[in-house]
């Protein structure tokens, strides 16, 4: 029997780059929601129409909620009341389910699936690469899938519709909600996207500086990508002793002591609760 899925946010940021992926998957009896004017007319232009949430919703085996964390909790209370018991829901980020503004029903399985976008590493094209960093990409990307609440069956199906909505696909990792947590937001946006911020600020400084745009554009990007791969093993080698020396010294003067912290659940959980509210 085919699977039907509504996909709830279809029009989106997110949304419209797992459409494209879905409009490839014949396997799925797919339905689209949206209701900002302008995504509609994005879905239009894809030869996609919107269906009417009341008509959909009730017969659907998985509904993916792909819709912005400030939103998710109030849009499940809306939804998911709706679903018939034995069904799926999906979301995108464990934001919101860590932090309990989705509507829970214990007759539902619940999964969780994010990207972990192709790696600075892939050797594919780079221009393919990264053309579009969040999806709708050539280059292959790995996913990391979580069961919340449900069972293996449902998460089965969970993994299998989640390497289809961020195709192509290089490894799925199963991890826990806490464990996605731990990687989005502590690492990859409390830490490294903060760490780029700063060192993005520090480019802007230098051309400021004088030093010239072309010049610091090539020798900033070079080094941070031999850096990124000595420090993450992708290439065999070390840093001279003069830039241990000098990231030694430096540390205490960037980074304030106990900043480790961000990666307790508790703090993470603070973390969560800013982004849903």
């Amino acid at each position: 029997m085919t699977t039907k899925i509504v996909l709830v946010g279809a029009g989106g940021k997110m949304g419209v780059r797992i459409t494209d992926n879905f409009l490839n998957c014949s396997q799925y009896d797919i339905s689209y929601l949206e209701i900002s004017g302008p995504c509609i007319e994005l879905l239009k232009q894809r030869g996609v129409t919107v269906s009417v949430q009341q008509d959909v919703i009730p017969l659907a085996d998985v509904v993916i909620l792909a819709v912005p964390d400030v939103a998710i909790g109030k849009i499940s209370e809306e939804i998911i009341p709706m679903m018939k018991t034995g069904s799926l829901v999906m979301t995108l980020d464990p934001a919101a389910p860590l932090d309990g503004v989705i509507f829970r029903r214990d007759d539902l399985s619940y999964v969780i699936a994010h990207p972990c976008h192709p790696s600075v590493f892939n050797w594919e094209p780079t221009e393919e690469a990264f053309r579009d960093f969040y999806g709708g990409i050539s280059a292959k990307q790995s996913i990391v899938v979580a069961l919340m609440a449900g069972t293996e069956e449902q998460y089965n199906l969970g993994e299998q519709i989640s390497k289809d909505m961020y195709q192509p696909i290089k490894e799925t990792h199963r991890i826990t909600l806490e464990q996605m947590a731990i990687l989005e937001p502590a690492m990859v946006e409390t830490l490294a996207q903060t760490c780029m911020e700063v060192v993005k600020k520090g480019y802007d400084k230098i051309v400021e500086l004088g030093v010239p745009e072309a010049a610091a554009h090539d020798f900033v990007l070079g080094h941070l990508r031999i850096q990124i791969a000595v420090l993450f093993k992708e290439v065999n080698g070390t840093f001279s002793d003069a830039a241990y020396k000098i990231s030694k010294r430096a540390r205490p003067i960037i980074f304030k002591e106990g900043w480790e912290k961000i990666f307790e659940m508790s703090n993470i959980r603070e973390q969560v609760r800013d982004i849903t509210n």
